[in-house]
């Protein structure tokens, strides 16, 4: 059984998601309600919760400016918001969850499963202290992205990755440092996370960053050599996207 607190500031939605887990998730006993930032930091502190049904924005703040402000993390979050922009990209890159309102409740339900698999508290917490970091304007050069795979979460630089594989309902990482890891999404998530950081998706299931392009051959119907010599198949509708990176 997990105990959760949900923090919200609209009281139909604390409503609505509280007969919800009791209706479609027997494993999750609410045991508290908040409106807002403030109240929320008092309820965590006296019901010590297992996991926070959290709302990005409230009355006195957002549902970041409250984990900033509580700088030690015992549960785990599952963010709850009505918009599907602020702050979502930078709860996906530290690989934690968020349900868009109304809440599905079969979304819910996967969520809520989630939770047990999710089980090391080291986990959530570098998965929390890095959605803060990449809430702040940091360089890019700076920017973090959490890859989860069937053991871990891995904190990797965006810089460090040479490519990416798409292996069906997952994702293979190559990095500079030789390193491979098998991430549990599929390459389409990452394409729309990784886009704005020079990468391109130049093949139904190859995603390679620019930076690490080091010749792309025309014949053989297209490839492109990476720097770690790697050689990846360039499809004949992604080529000119390439091509008009390249410049040429």
């Amino acid at each position: 059984m997990y105990k959760a607190l949900i923090i919200d500031d609209i009281d139909n939605s604390r409503a609505t998601l509280a007969h919800d887990l009791a209706e479609y998730c027997p494993s999750i006993q609410v045991i508290g309600e908040a409106n807002g930032v403030e109240s929320g930091i008092q309820e965590i502190a006296d019901k010590e919760p297992d996991v926070v049904f959290l709302d990005i924005q409230m009355g006195d703040g957002t549902g970041f400016d409250m984990l900033e402000q509580l700088g030690n993390f015992d549960f785990q979050v599952i963010f709850t918001t009505a918009l599907d922009s602020f702050g979502i990209k930078a709860i996906k890159f530290s690989a934690l969850d968020y349900l868009l309102k109304p809440i599905d409740p079969d979304e819910l339900i996967q969520a809520v499963q989630k939770l047990k698999q999710d089980t090391s508290s080291e986990n959530v917490k570098d998965s929390i202290s890095l959605l803060l970091e990449n809430m702040r304007d940091i360089k890019p050069d700076n920017k973090r992205i959490a890859l989860s795979s069937a053991e871990k979460i891995h904190m990797v630089y965006v810089k460090d990755i040479i490519r990416c594989e798409s292996q069906g309902a997952y994702t293979i990482f190559y990095l500079t440092n030789k390193e491979q890891i098998l991430v549990t999404k599929n390459l389409k998530e990452y394409e729309q996370l990784l886009g704005e950081h020079s990468f391109i998706r130049v093949h139904h299931s190859h995603l390679i960053n620019f930076s690490y392009l080091k010749e792309y051959v025309k014949k053989e119907g297209g490839y492109a050599i990476m720097t770690d010599l790697s050689q990846v198949p360039v499809s004949f509708r992604k080529r000119n996207n390439l091509l008009d990176m390249i410049g040429g």
